[in-house]
Order: C-alpha cells, then sequence, then structure tokens
C-alpha cells in the first residue's frame, strides 16, 4: 500500500466498444476483485421482517404508525438463524460477495453500537449481535464483505426527517442538534470501520441532505484511512467508486466501468409473505447475463425472516444459479463486457486478453447461431461446461470488400444447456469488429 499517491496521476485505458475510458491505475487495481466477481447477494433483514412490510417505508408513508412498526422488535427473535448455512447458500449460487444491511432508514442496527438507542442486542427479542456471525462467516469461506449503511435514521430524535409529512427541524434551525446526529452515525461508520473492516461499504438514502450536511468527503476519508483499499458506493453523494442503478437493467451500456444492479428475487426487498412474484430461473440468468455483457455485476436480494430463516422459493432459485454459475465460469468470472448487440442477438462476455469470444444463447436456436461483423478467424468453438467441438461456416464474404461476412455456427439440440447456453470462441487474436456501413461495388 506504500505511494498510492504516486501511482494516482498513472493512467490505464478501460477499452468499451465505441468508448475509450481512462482510469486512475490504483483505482483500476483497487476496483479488480470487483469487476471480476460479477455477482453478489444483497440480504435485506431487519424488522421489516418480522410482519413482511416495507422496510422502514411502511411508517415513513404512513400506511403503518412508528409505534406499531416498532413492535416488530418482539418478532425479531432469529431463533432460526444460521449464518453457516446463509454462507453456503451463497457461495453455491456463485456470488463472491454479499452485502446486508447493518442498518435501515428505521435505525435498527444488527450490532451492538455504542452510537445510537436501537439495536438487535438491547432492543429486540433475539438479545444478540446478529452482524458479527454473519461477517466472520463470509471471511471464513473467502467471500468479500459488504455492509449496507442508511445515512438517514428516521428514528433517531436528533435527525431532520421521521415521516414524509413530518419534519422535526431543519439544519438551519438547529445546527448544534444536527451535529449530534452526525457524531452518532459517523461514530456508527467508525465501528463498523474498525470492528468488521468492510470490503465494500453500500450506502443508501444520500437523497435527504446535500454533501456538505452528510459531511460526505469526510466519511469517505475516514474509510478509507482506516482501508484504502475499501469500496463504496455511489449513493455517498459524489464520493462513491461505482454506480448502482435500482431494479431496472440499463438499456445502453453505462458510462461509467464500475457499476452493479441491484434487483430483488420477487417485487421486495425485505422479506414479505405475500409476495410470490418470483422471478423465473431463466429470468434471472437472461438479466445477470445482460449485466454482465454490458460490464456490470448484479447484486441480486434475498430476504430472511424475522427468525432468520429463508422463503424455500429464494434457497430453490440460489441453488439453481448456482448449477449454472458453476457449469460455466469461465464465461463469467474475470471476464469483461462482451460485444454490442448488432453482432450477436445476445449476451457476450469476452476473456480478459479479448481474444476468446463468449455467447449466451437463450432457449433453442433451431440449430444455429449467428455472428455478424468479425473480422477474425475462429480457431475453435466449444460448448461450455460440456465440451463439445462446433462446426461453422461464413456466409457473404467477398474478396473485393472489407466486409467479413455473417458466421453460422451449427448448435444441435443435444448439447443445449436447460437455462442457457454458452459457446466460447477462440479467436485468431484480440477480436476486431466491423463497424462500418456495408459496402458498395467499386471494383469487380
Amino acid at each position: 500500500m506504500k505511494n498510492l499517491g504516486m501511482v494516482w496521476v498513472l493512467l490505464c485505458s478501460t477499452v468499451v466498444f465505441g468508448q475509450k475510458v481512462d482510469v486512475p491505475l490504483d483505482k483500476a487495481q483497487k476496483m479488480q476483485w470487483f469487476k471480476d466477481a460479477k455477482l453478489g447477494i444483497f440480504i435485506h433483514w431487519g424488522l421489516y421482517s418480522v410482519n413482511g412490510i416495507d422496510e422502514s417505508w411502511s411508517f415513513f408513508n404512513g400506511y403503518i404508525s412508528h409505534k406499531d412498526y416498532l413492535k416488530q422488535t418482539k418478532g425479531f427473535t432469529a431463533k432460526n438463524y444460521d449464518p453457516g448455512q446463509w454462507v453456503s447458500l451463497i457461495k453455491e449460487s456463485g456470488a463472491k460477495y454479499a452485502v446486508i444491511t447493518s442498518k435501515h432508514h428505521e435505525g435498527f442496527a444488527l450490532w451492538d453500537s455504542k452510537f445510537g438507542n436501537f439495536n438487535a442486542v438491547r432492543h429486540a427479542a433475539a438479545k444478540k449481535d446478529v452482524l458479527s456471525p454473519f461477517v466472520s462467516a463470509l471471511r471464513k469461506e473467502g467471500l468479500k464483505v459488504g455492509i449496507y449503511y442508511s445515512l438517514p435514521d428516521w428514528s433517531h430524535p436528533d435527525y431532520t426527517h421521521f415521516t414524509r409529512d413530518s419534519l422535526r427541524y431543519t439544519i438551519a434551525e438547529a445546527p448544534k442538534r444536527w451535529q449530534k446526529f452526525l457524531d452518532d452515525y459517523q461514530g456508527q461508520l467508525k465501528e463498523l470501520s474498525q470492528r468488521y473492516d468492510p470490503d465494500l461499504y453500500w450506502f443508501d438514502g444520500d437523497w435527504e441532505h446535500p454533501s456538505e450536511a452528510w459531511q460526505a468527503p469526510k466519511v469517505r476519508k475516514m474509510l478509507l484511512d482506516h482501508n484504502p483499499m475499501a469500496l463504496l458506493n455511489s449513493r455517498l453523494k459524489d464520493e462513491g467508486d461505482y454506480d448502482t442503478p435500482e431494479q431496472g437493467m440499463p438499456i445502453t451500456r453505462p458510462k461509467n466501468p464500475y457499476w452493479e444492479l441491484c434487483m430483488t428475487m420477487n417485487n421486495s426487498w425485505g422479506y414479505q409473505k405475500n409476495d410470490k412474484d418470483y422471478k423465473s430461473l431463466d429470468q434471472l440468468i437472461g438479466i445477470f447475463t445482460d449485466v454482465m455483457g454490458n460490464g456490470g455485476n448484479l447484486l441480486l436480494g434475498i430476504g430472511p425472516k424475522g427468525d432468520g430463516s429463508l422463503p424455500k422459493e429464494q434457497e430453490e432459485l440460489l441453488q439453481g444459479l448456482g448449477r449454472w454459475t458453476n457449469k460455466h465460469k469461465e464465461a463469467i468470472y474475470g471476464t469483461v463486457a462482451g460485444i454490442p448487440k448488432e453482432h450477436f442477438y445476445g449476451a457476450s462476455t469476452l476473456s480478459k486478453d479479448k481474444k476468446i469470444l463468449y455467447l449466451f444463447v437463450k432457449g433453442n436456436a433451431n440449430g444455429e447461431v449467428v455472428l455478424r461483423g468479425l473480422k477474425n478467424d475462429i480457431h475453435r468453438i466449444w460448448v461450455v461446461g460440456e465440451g463439445t467441438k462446433l462446426s461453422h461456416k461464413v456466409v457473404g464474404k467477398v474478396y473485393w470488400s472489407q466486409y467479413p461476412g455473417i458466421k453460422y455456427i451449427s448448435l444441435p439440440e443435444h448439447v443445449l444447456d436447460r437455462n442457457m447456453t454458452v459457446l466460447a470462441l477462440l479467436l485468431d487474436g484480440e477480436i476486431r469488429l466491423y463497424r462500418e456501413d456495408g459496402a458498395v461495388i467499386e471494383s469487380n
């Protein structure tokens, strides 16, 4: 970690088709594990997990009183909580990191914090720290640790906002009162930093105040002084390392080379017993491959119950995802964004040296996969995780044009994966694409 400041000015280039992004060298090194990981699991667990209602928002928006919301402390027992089982499922899914809600907007902390006055040890039926054993289990299995932390605390008596229609005070009216809140929230972050040394901080709720009010630059400095390699998401105003779109898959490739889509398995972040609208395994894999093809990570949400058990549907989806990721790991981990979809109507990734192109084929391609505008010769094509060598032919290539023709890859039905088939194409060198208008005859 010596002389980081000296290398900050050195630049490396991240090349995205049609776009070249210069990234400070030490940031590229710092972000590398994140770029390679591809898949993380996002755990929303808190008071809202007891009655299965909207996390924090249910009282903020007036669907339930704050008093009734807090009654859920009696049901937050964690009696069936097995952090080892959680981590085993997370690892089986193929995820390389996990992010857990240490404190959501209602201010309920999962660890025994000396700051604030609302946590699982002193104010819930669990009467224990439930964050520490999970972090320990992640470390034991070699997975990266991410901690979600809400900047707002709607239950804190010295925080400005209480509900959508109720404001306790404004910062301009009572700056000393605001400072008392700042001391508590920054004290909690210091505890999390020193106690758990997270690989990643996942902030939320920064929309309620500007950066200066949160003292965001100070917070970033405090966390990175302890661990310069820690990552921060974009929701600490302008102090983050990577972008975090939520639920909606970006339609065009994000300009920031570091990004992560966070998405629920059903329609809810926390456990909701009435929400049975789960995405199918095929849909989740399709979303995941689209994200990878555009150079991002998927942070997939799960919501344990108040007793710490996981809904059966979520366990099954993690296991199904794990079967697919394990089979196709060479096309997933450590790869980079694939080619534009004008060339292949589906998601794709590339090996880091850009000499192997991976194509994600959805469903039955009726015996043929089409690839357009690839200038390279193809040395070999095989089915990832299955090994069968495939043949191809080139159509539309003429001697007087630079247009490379259309490549048709034969794909027999017996090699298809039941969820999504992946093909690997070994090229004659770094990938080269034809990105021009079709040529007209000038000489024949």
